[in-house]
């Protein structure tokens, strides 16, 4: 079992990139974005989604789930970016 936690691996972080060009080109400050997730029963912070953006914390598969449909798209859209 690993010591620490986990980092973020190479989808992880262009999954990060897609995150945050999606939520940009629909005009959406990360403040308006985490509101969204939240209200979809996905508790987030602006915080969190920072750190998902800039690399600093995993974005679990809920996190994926619930960020793509605050922003319109299937998650697979957003997976779609990374290959």
């Amino acid at each position: 079992m690993p010591e620490g936690p986990l980092g973020i691996g190479p989808v992880g972080v262009l999954t990060a990139r897609a995150i945050t060009r999606a939520r940009t080109a629909r005009g959406f400050a990360q403040r308006q974005l985490a509101e969204r997730v939240t209200a979809l029963g996905r508790p987030m912070t602006i915080t969190m989604l920072s750190r998902i953006e800039c690399r600093q914390r995993r974005c679990d598969v809920d996190d994926l789930v619930a960020i793509a449909a605050a922003l319109g798209l299937s998650p697979l859209a957003l997976l779609a970016e990374t290959s």
